[in-house]
Formats: structure tokens, sequence, C-alpha cells
């Protein structure tokens, strides 16, 4: 098994580019999830980000995932997202790194996620190991899928561990959806020019009092 530092890993800066664009949509979260909110003492990047800047963990803020928490986020995230025909898997754009980046940073909206982000890769791996003895990332993806099933089912065993997923789900969906191969999956163009843009429909226009 390859160690945390063989694992392809997301550039710092593309990082905290990619958080600074997921904020506005991923600022609210059950309470009814694991733990309390865990305030960070280390400081932001003030007001104004360098994002020119090659960031190396710590130069910011520590990182908060250890090798094994890599490992069950990554696994985790690809159950979210797998890869398909078309698209990469979650963890092969970075969105475990985004996910470590999101909770180690000292921002109300962020740091609440910590514990309870925390305190769910650690459910998920006693469930694993308690329904098949092996940790979450060592399981098959048949077993991964039963465990997470179990927990999304209308009446889970653990409402804690459910409120946990349903924020891992949101962040995961969230950090993907924000890169560009995300993008290219759901078909969002963004600001690329068309030759055959004609502009909105006069109905339209005429809506808002522009015709």
């Amino acid at each position: 098994m390859n160690s945390a530092e063989n694992l392809p890993r997301m550039d710092r800066r593309k990082a905290m580019q990619w958080m600074l664009s997921a904020t506005a949509t991923l600022a609210v979260r059950d309470r009814d999830a694991f733990g309390a909110d865990a305030p960070i003492k280390a400081k932001g990047y003030g007001p104004d980000p360098s994002m020119i800047t090659i960031y190396k963990p710590g130069d910011v803020w520590p990182l908060t995932f250890t090798e094994p928490q890599q490992r069950t986020a990554r696994a985790l995230c690809d159950v979210i997202i797998p890869a398909d025909d078309s698209s990469p898997s979650a963890s092969a754009v970075g969105v475990p790194d985004f996910i470590d980046e999101w909770i180690s940073s000292p921002y109300p909206a962020q740091a609440g996620d910590r514990r309870i982000i925390l305190d769910g890769l650690k459910w998920i791996d006693d469930e694993a190991i308690r329904c098949f003895k092996k940790v979450f990332a060592s399981l098959t993806l048949e077993q991964q899928t039963a465990i997470c099933d179990d927990i999304t089912s209308a009446k889970p065993k653990d409402k804690k561990a459910a409120s946990f997923f349903k924020r891992y789900r949101d962040l995961t969906a969230g950090g993907y959806y924000t890169t560009p191969e995300g993008m290219k999956a759901i078909g969002y163009v963004g600001n690329v020019p068309s030759a055959t843009f004609e502009g909105p429909p006069i109905e339209a226009l005429k809506h808002v009092g522009l015709a």
C-alpha cells in the first residue's frame, strides 16, 4: 500500500483558491452531526490573500489530516463521486486536499466542520472494522458502499453518522463541481466565447425593461 507521500496531492495555492470559490455555497452545516465547533488558533491569510504565492503546508495554517485520515477521506470521496467513462473520481482531482484545507482554516464557516469531519472519519473506520475487520480504505467497493447505504437509509442506525455523511457529501460535491473537471461533467461552459450566441430573447429583455 502506498504511503500518503506517494499519493497525488493538490497544489496548496490551488486548494486555497478552490476553497475561496466554494465558501459561499458550503457555509451551512448540520448541527446534529458529530462534534461541536472547534476553533483553531492559527491566523488566516487576511482580507487580500496572494494568489500567486506558492504556499507550502504550514505557511498559512497547518493542515489536519493524518496519513490514515487521508486514506479514509480519499476512499469516502470516491464512493460518493467515483470515476466514470467521462469524468475522474473525486480523489483524482484533489477533493480530499480541499476538505483538509477547509477544516484546517481558522474561519467560522469552516472551523465548525473540523470536529464533525474528524469524528465522522473515525466513526466510519470503526464501523468498517466492526463489520468487516478492516479500516474503510481497505474494504472492497461493495463493502464500502454497504456501509454508506446503511448511513443514508431511511432509518440509519446512527443519526449523527448520517448527519456527518450528509455534510461530507456536500463538501465533496461542492469541491468537485468547482473544479474544471467537475464543471465539465455537468456541462458548465463558463467564460468561453460562442460564435452562435445571439443574446437573450427579446421577450426576456422586455420583461426586465431593456427593450
